[in-house]
């Protein structure tokens, strides 16, 4: 049957009378057949006939786009393959290379066509041809791709030099044995240190850092100051490659550190964010043994990164020189705590650098700028945007556990919870509870605004659980506290959360041992309730304080109500501490971000 109707073409198509109906038959493309073949009797010096055979192409390749099988044509198509026009030529090799990775047989039928082309006089030609033939990816093609490839690496023009040092890649993964023997990777190594186009050098980098890899040769002083001392004519692809090969050579000495570091100094304020990141993992690579030198040159990028963050045309573009920035920040925050005011942010921000932003404020707070910091987030905190919203309480309470001493955190944390806004109030319990569990000494001014909130009223299960823990930690300074848990603890079966109903069972039997006679009878329908859970670990507590009380109330109370010392350090934040070491060694990889 025919194939199904695809959509309209192109206007330039359909004005051009190239198309616009797909082959409704069997006929219609052997219409096509026969206007090849009639073509392909013709010579193609006029533009008529150029113009003609163009456009039969586009409409063919047109049809091949929107999926219509055009193989039957591929014998035609190969007649018309002498023709002088390029953009024939590259259409002919689309439609060559397409059909020739699917159909061996295919493909052995366009060899002589692709060769006579690689001794085109035109060198765009002999390039496009190389290019299409190192695509065919045949294994049984490679003896011909290979003296093509060699071929090519020797032409005058840098076009198919260029096109055929990328094809000498495609022919060492097809047979590496012959591509060795023909001289094809050392005739790559030729042109790397005599190609006199930057262009082609950068391709011949490309393929040897897959072949030969950063080890040996390719690291080579020799090799690596040539290439340094051809940077500039480089586009910014291929610095980035020269860059990337300079981040893993070690040099000799300081001296020779401090010889590369001047000569690469002006790439720190090339207008490419690549570039500049390149540049500055030589820099931190290099010094890595050199810890005064070393911070030093945390003083010397950072201005170049923030103005290249803060000047990003594109959010995505900022968003990985923001990451960059974060991680150098993780390593050494001291040097950025007098440039904290460059991490504020901005409405124009996209969602992902405000939370960079809002974490570096975080690190680089101390005891001088905590509060002006403090302040600037409490703005945030009012903001539309919920997630923002949520991310500058949780700065705000990583501020407070951080700066101990900084006057002013710990209040202004504790007025969100009468902010009026649900999960403001959520996210500040949570990190409240925190603080009581690393400060306990802070706990007169906590309690006194807990005391204001019911816990019925809170929505979150992670605040709800956060707000039951201080009414059992602090529960006999709370006039309310047994009665708020008792309810909880009555309709156990009611709560939906797990982390709630274990943190009001622990709490329960917390102020059990404080406030007992309050406390006697919801603690037992709690553990009742807890005792038929289904949730495993909350049948296990329950189970557990029942049989503890069960035992002997007084080791109940040794266990459950004992004193507990401050938390030195949570799990999360050296966890964090412990990957900014191994994501730094991938300095300017996708793993940053």
């Amino acid at each position: 049957c025919a194939p199904a109707r695809p959509s309209a073409p192109p206007a330039a198509m359909t004005a051009a009378g190239g198309g616009g109906e797909p082959p409704k038959a069997k006929g219609e493309l052997g219409e096509m057949q026969r206007q090849l073949k009639a073509l392909a009797g013709k010579p193609s010096t006029t533009k008529e006939a150029a113009a003609q055979k163009r456009e039969l192409f586009k409409r063919v390749l047109y049809y091949l786009t929107v999926g219509i099988d055009m193989a039957p044509l591929f014998s035609e198509m190969i007649l018309n393959s002498a023709t002088p026009d390029v953009a024939s030529k590259k259409v002919l090799y689309h439609y060559i290379t397409h059909y020739a990775e699917t159909n061996q047989d295919l493909a052995l039928l366009t060899v002589n066509t692709l060769q006579k082309d690689t001794r085109d006089a035109d060198p765009t030609i002999r390039g496009l041809a190389i290019r299409s033939l190192s695509s065919l990816r045949v294994p049984d093609l490679a003896e011909y791709l290979v003296s093509a490839v060699k071929a090519g690496l020797e032409d005058r023009h840098p076009y198919p030099r260029k096109a055929a040092a990328l094809g000498a890649l495609k022919c060492w993964d097809l047979d590496r044995e012959q591509a060795e023997a023909a001289g094809v990777v050392q005739a790559l190594r030729d042109l790397l240190l005599t190609d006199s186009d930057a262009s082609v050098v950068a391709n011949c980098l490309l393929v040897l850092r897959e072949t030969d890899g950063v080890a040996g040769a390719l690291t080579r002083k020799e090799t690596l100051y040539h290439l340094l001392n051809r940077l500039r004519e480089f586009d910014e692809w291929g610095q980035c490659r020269v860059l990337e090969l300079a981040s893993h050579y070690t040099p000799e000495s300081p001296e020779e550190t401090f010889d590369l570091m001047n000569a690469l100094e002006d790439r720190l304020t090339h207008a490419n964010g690549a570039v500049v990141l390149a540049t500055v993992k030589i820099f931190l690579n290099a010094t890595l043994t050199m810890p005064s030198t070393h911070q030093q040159v945390y003083d010397r990028i950072k201005t170049p990164l923030l103005t290249l963050a803060t000047t990003a045309r594109t959010g995505e573009l900022a968003y990985g020189i923001w990451a960059h920035l974060n991680l150098l920040v993780q390593r050494a925050p001291a040097l950025f705590c007098t440039d904290y005011k460059s991490f504020f942010v901005r409405q124009s921000d996209l969602a992902a650098v405000k939370s960079l932003k809002l974490e570096a404020l975080t690190t680089v707070a101390d005891a001088q700028n905590a509060y002006d910091i403090a302040t600037e987030l409490s703005e945030y905190v009012a903001d539309v945007d919920e997630a923002l919203s949520r991310q500058a309480v949780q700065a705000v309470g990583r501020i407070a556990l951080g700066c101990p001493d900084a006057a002013g955190i710990t209040d202004r944390l504790l007025q969100f919870l009468d902010m009026g806004s649900d999960h403001v109030q959520a996210e500040a319990l949570v990190v409240v509870k925190d603080i009581l569990r690393r400060y306990p000494e802070r706990a007169d001014d906590c309690v006194v605004a807990l005391g204001s909130l019911d816990l019925a009223a809170v929505a979150e299960p992670q605040a709800r659980a956060a707000l039951a823990w201080a009414l059992g930690e602090y529960g006999q300074a709370l006039p309310e506290a047994p009665y708020q848990l008792e309810a909880v603890l009555e309709a156990l079966d009611e709560e939906e959360s797990p982390a709630v109903r274990l943190e009001a069972l622990t709490a329960g039997m917390k102020l059990f041992f404080k406030r007992a006679p309050e406390m006697q009878r919801g603690l037992g329908r709690g553990l009742a309730a807890g005792c038929a859970d289904t949730h495993q670990d909350v049948h296990d507590r329950a189970m557990m304080y029942y049989r503890l009380l069960e035992h002997d109330v007084h080791e109940a109370s040794r266990v459950v109500g004992c004193e507990k010392e401050a938390v030195a350090a949570f799990a999360d934040a050296a966890r964090a501490s412990e990957n900014v070491d191994r994501v730094f060694e991938e300095f300017n990889t996708l793993a940053v971000l």
